[in-house]
């Protein structure tokens, strides 16, 4: 499965634009963040891919999670939003 990883800064344009074209040619793909920032910015390039692949007749859904990473030796926990394509 593919992963990209979005963080506050990430464009959500650009990032929408990636998971579009990622799900042309995969059936899911997963989307790491980590912190309130992050997932506001991948939360908007989902719904933003959304209107990318509706045009090709795919419908996007996607199912959230949490995930436990360490980053310098301290245990986090992250959300990771698998996001899969549907064919009506």
């Amino acid at each position: 499965m593919e992963i990209l990883k979005v963080s506050t800064k990430s464009n959500p344009n650009s990032v929408a634009g990636a998971l579009a074209n990622l799900l042309k040619e995969n059936d899911r793909v997963e989307v790491d963040t980590i912190g309130a920032g992050a997932i506001n910015q991948a939360i908007k390039a989902v719904a933003i891919a959304r209107g990318f692949v509706a045009p090709i007749g795919l419908e996007l859904f996607c199912v959230p999670a949490f995930m436990d990473i360490v980053i310098d030796g301290q245990p986090r926990t992250a959300i990771k939003l698998i996001v899969e394509k549907k064919q009506p």
